[in-house]
């Protein structure tokens, strides 16, 4: 029997889901499969320890975004949308890719701040997940996954918040969340 390739979604407001994405790729680079590891929101302007990682491991993570939605204009915003999405259509129709991960995809697409329909439409993301090639599996992460996402996935894990060090004034700690 030919091996179907899943779907996974991790979401929720707590942290951890691009953790979780990390651990089902590390077990796909341990078990030699390709992999290909895309970024919707994180932008290259920052060093992120996963990527150096994942570079140190042969698997080069694209940060494709230019960060959150209030560091820059709509229009700058809208246009690394579409980039991202027109690279990870290419991934998604690509039959050399045993593993792809669409991290931050869920963000991307509850984006409410402005208009992305055009740039990333949800009906077009659920045509080329259905078509990707039957062996590939695919990880999409971010909050508020859209309901027609987790209706598909195989697997849906919701991460939840029950407590943070944030809320003790604790900011973001390198080698914890960057």
């Amino acid at each position: 029997m030919a091996r179907r390739g899943l779907m996974l979604i991790y979401t929720g407001n707590g942290k951890g889901k691009t953790t979780a994405s990390l651990g089902v790729t590390l077990r796909a680079i341990g078990r030699g499969m390709n992999v290909k590891y895309l970024q919707f929101i994180k932008s290259p302007e920052r060093t992120y320890g996963e990527a150096l990682a994942l570079e140190k491991l042969g698997v080069k993570m694209e940060q494709l975004g230019i960060g959150f939605t209030w560091t820059k204009t709509p229009e700058e915003h809208r246009n690394a949308l579409a980039l991202a999405w027109e690279k990870a259509k290419l991934a998604l129709a690509d039959p050399g890719i045993d593993l792809l991960v669409l991290d931050e995809l869920n963000n991307a697409l509850a984006i409410s701040k402005f208009p992305i329909d055009d740039v990333l439409p949800l009906a077009e993301v659920i045509d080329a997940i259905r078509n990707r090639p039957a062996h590939m599996h695919i990880v999409i992460t971010g909050r508020d996954a859209k309901p027609e996402l987790m209706e598909m996935a195989d697997l849906v894990s919701s991460i939840e918040a029950t407590k943070h060090y944030y809320d003790e004034g604790i900011g973001a700690v390198k080698g914890l969340e960057f």
